[in-house]
């Protein structure tokens, strides 16, 4: 099948499940089917990805698209520039198809916060797929597309990994530049990667990971050739479990299927050994308040003057400003910068942000220490399976707890990968998160190579392209 035929096909397939899932808010078909024939058409036969549909979710600039962040105020906003990781992309010979669906701005874990309608599960319709990046992970999961680019601030990548039985990867912060991400809280904002294996994750890793002058928080650390690294030979490697994580808020089911892949894991030759992370009791009210923060300062630049969105009917610029941000905003962000403000605001900024921040640092000095004794920390991804729509709408703690097993690793900086490791007696994926030093994303592409090889899913979701 040629490059043209297979895109082609692709197209169809996303505008098709599209109409049931709402993982896409555009499908490119005019620039990809153009850049499917340019890349064909092409000389280079040794681009990495030559010819491979990717899916990029709508916070990461694209200038042949939209870039609304899932809002309205934004809406069909249109960058002069691409992100650097579309531009790497695009680069190796890969080919966007589309922007896919998000909570706003990337502040959810449901992907039910999007002013365009909220995503579903393809392993259950009247499930969420997790969020911010539900639409990433339903694209991948769906079989749409193989790989897909998300962003994560708190697990925003790992969560709806989980939830819909695929491979997403949180690399460590540095390693993929931020450039034309836009930001929600910048020290904890990172582009991820979906893929339906590690395989695929570690394909796109390869392109789009390195130092960009563009992105002063980038480092100038090796890329591995993650796709050659990856071995069934995980023999000897020392998995650390933090037994205190496993208790009170864990679904029973959840526990069971992370349990066993832990014998799993030593089935396979690793070694397990406990580990403590003291701190991490306090991870999900660090970040909260952290990402709040450099939210409401983030999100300052969203009024009405430069772009997007603007209100009408207003008589002066503050009520310009106040209508366009009160229109345009959905209740979640909102929340998060009136929360963002309070911790930020005279009085209260050394007894909530400040104080935050010196808890971050334990959390970082609790992964050092632990990493003293093993290669890498093995948690549930997340503390449930996809729960029903609508089920936490109304309860904000409940949803936020969605996150407990992930945000430590954005506060710390480090790698983290979530990899599926069964299915719940209701037919829902779980997922499994290992977590190593920063720069390992080598080692932990590698014992999710070696375990999806060994314990496959062995089951596909309800709705799905079909051969």
């Amino acid at each position: 099948m040629t490059i043209c035929s297979e895109i082609e096909k692709i197209l169809n397939n996303a505008e098709k499940l599209n109409e049931t899932l709402n993982s896409f808010l555009t499908v490119e078909r005019e620039y990809a089917t153009e850049r499917a024939a340019e890349v064909e058409n092409s000389a280079n036969e040794n681009q990495p990805l030559r010819g491979v549909a990717i899916a990029v979710k709508d916070n990461i600039c694209t200038s042949f698209s939209q870039t609304s962040c899932g809002s309205r105020i934004l809406g069909n906003y249109r960058p002069q520039y691409n992100a650097t990781a579309v531009e790497k992309l695009s680069n190796a010979g890969a080919i966007v198809v589309g922007k896919t669906n998000m909570d706003e701005f990337a502040m959810g874990s449901s992907n039910e916060n999007s002013a365009f309608g909220a995503v579903k599960n393809p392993w259950n319709l009247a499930r969420v797929p997790g969020g911010s990046s539900g639409g990433s992970a339903v694209a991948v999961a769906s079989g749409v597309v193989r790989a897909a680019l998300g962003s994560e601030t708190g697990g925003s990548v790992r969560q709806p990994a989980s939830f819909c039985g695929i491979v997403g990867l949180k690399p460590t912060y540095g390693r993929i530049s931020r450039f034309g991400l836009v930001a929600f809280a910048s020290s904890l904002d990172q582009i991820g990667i979906f893929g339906q294996t590690s395989e695929d994750v570690a394909k796109v890793l390869g392109v789009v990971a390195g130092r960009d002058k563009n992105d002063s928080t980038t480092a100038e650390v090796k890329v591995n050739d993650y796709v050659s690294e990856l071995s069934n030979d995980i023999k000897g490697k020392r998995i650390g479990i933090p037994r205190a994580l496993f208790g009170e808020g864990l679904d029973e089911k959840v526990r069971s299927a992370v349990e066993k892949s832990i014998e799993n894991y030593r089935s396979l030759g690793a070694e397990i050994v406990d580990v403590k992370l003291p701190n991490s009791k306090y991870s999900i009210a660090v970040y909260y308040i952290l990402a709040t923060a450099e939210a409401s300062s983030n999100l300052a630049r969203f009024d009405g003057v430069r772009y997007g969105f603007r209100a009408e009917g207003s008589h002066d610029l503050r009520e310009m400003y106040m209508k366009t941000r009160e229109e345009g905003f959905g209740a979640e962000v909102k929340r998060r910068i009136m929360l963002g403000t309070y911790v930020l605001s005279s009085g209260y900024y050394e007894a909530y942000y400040a104080r935050a921040q010196k808890v971050r640092t334990l959390l970082k000095q609790d992964f050092s220490n632990a990493f003293e004794n093993c290669d890498a920390i093995l948690t549930p991804t997340a503390p449930t399976t996809a729960f029903k729509i609508g089920e936490k709408s109304d309860d904000p703690l409940a949803m936020y707890l969605s996150d407990i097993y992930t945000c430590s690793a954005n506060l710390a900086g480090i790698p983290g990968i979530s990899v599926p490791c069964g299915l719940s007696s209701e037919g829902l994926p779980i997922g499994l998160q290992l977590q190593g030093r920063n720069w390992s994303e080598n080692l932990l592409l590698n014992l999710a190579h070696a375990y999806e090889q060994e314990f496959p899913l062995g089951a596909k979701p309800e709705i799905s392209v079909t051969e």
